[in-house]
């Protein structure tokens, strides 16, 4: 019996060490971050509807009677016609930096946000870590944004 717990052992062993082997050859770093910040349910902007951003002009729950998948996160709508123009323009809608904290992508790092800290530029929507980072956010606006478009996507590696 001790040597075939012996036996097991050494196999367990060779698959963990094949199963690295193929994480490192990979090209792609383990811990690199989601392209789509979401919360631990898996919900982009904590459940809030992207849409309504624009057309309500204010940060607005969404039900998970309305919602979509797009690039790995599940994206909630306060309606069917929110959510069939988010299906049909993904991108028009969606917040800037996969969602992420601008203030932090332009400083070369993630966060999360706080939905109700968010703000629309040239039909962009971007969201902050929290009200007090959206006013620091807002003083300096276009360099912030500048510098955050230049470090995206290279935060999430």
């Amino acid at each position: 019996m001790h040597a075939t717990r012996r036996s097991i052992l050494e196999r367990i062993r060779g698959i963990l060490v094949a199963v690295g082997a193929l994480v490192l050859l990979s090209g792609a770093p383990a811990w690199a971050k989601a392209p789509i910040y979401s919360d631990w349910l898996g919900r982009a902007i904590g459940g809030f509807d992207p849409v309504a951003y624009f057309t309500m002009g204010k940060p607005v729950k969404g039900s998970g009677d309305f919602t979509a998948e797009w690039q790995g996160a599940t994206w909630r709508f306060v309606s069917a016609a929110n959510r069939d123009a988010f299906i049909a323009g993904p991108e028009k809608y969606a917040p800037q930096y996969g969602g992420y904290c601008a203030y932090a992508v332009s400083q070369g790092y993630t966060a999360s946000i706080e939905p109700e800290a968010w703000h629309l530029v040239n039909g962009k929507l971007y969201l902050n870590y929290s009200l007090e980072v959206w006013q620091t956010w807002l003083a300096d606006r276009d360099a912030y944004i500048a510098a955050a478009d230049r470090n995206w996507p290279g935060v999430l590696e």
